[in-house]
């Protein structure tokens, strides 16, 4: 099964718009992740997800993937599709970094 690391970093909540990895481990939603179709295919309801904060204050939480909700976000140029993941059961874990895309996402597969 495909786990999918989304990141909640600080300074993006600093410059505005942007949950903070409390208010994610708090309700359950990531707002606004970039999640190419490619990978949508290999996700799915009770898939694993790893809530990450990568900055000074590192944190991990892990829970399972209850629905990628697609959204549009309107930025300068162009409306762009993104997704908003709910997570059920977010539980804050030992913090262990993982590589991510410059779109604060990744996939891993679990074997």
């Amino acid at each position: 099964m495909t786990i999918l690391v989304i990141h909640a970093p600080d300074y993006a909540v600093k410059k505005g718009g942007k949950k903070s990895f409390e208010a994610v481990l708090a309700d359950g939603i990531g707002e606004g992740y970039l999640i190419f179709p490619k990978e949508i295919e290999k996700l799915s309801p009770g898939s694993k997800v790893v809530l990450l904060r990568k900055d000074k204050n590192q944190k991990r939480a892990e829970g399972i993937l209850v629905k990628l909700e697609q959204v549009y976000y309107r930025s300068l140029h162009r409306v762009q599709k993104r997704y908003d993941v709910h997570i059920q059961g977010l539980k804050e874990v030992t913090y262990k970094p993982e590589k991510l895309t410059r779109h604060y996402v990744a996939l891993i597969d679990d074997c």
